[in-house]
């Protein structure tokens, strides 16, 4: 679906715009909502991350073992058929 960003300065440009979108089937999003919890853009609902998760521990796991973003893909992310 194609996208365009509209810039306004008069709060009444946007609630026209809310308008117009019930009648010509369009969607409005703010960069308000993008703070929100969840957000969809072209239809993938984008959640943000927790970051209260500790990764230090996989550290030890991934360091100093060589290993590149197309080795990961070639070996380990193939589809089984």
């Amino acid at each position: 679906m194609p996208e365009i960003v509209i810039k306004y300065k008069n709060p009444k440009t946007l609630q026209a715009l809310k308008d117009f979108a019930k009648y010509f089937d369009f969607v409005i999003s703010s960069k308000k909502n993008m703070k929100e919890e969840e957000f969809s853009i072209r239809g993938v609902t984008i959640l943000p991350g927790d970051s209260s998760i500790d990764t230090s521990e996989l550290v030890d796991i991934f360091s100093n073992k060589n290993i590149d973003a197309k080795t990961l893909r070639s070996e380990a992310w193939q589809r089984r058929k």
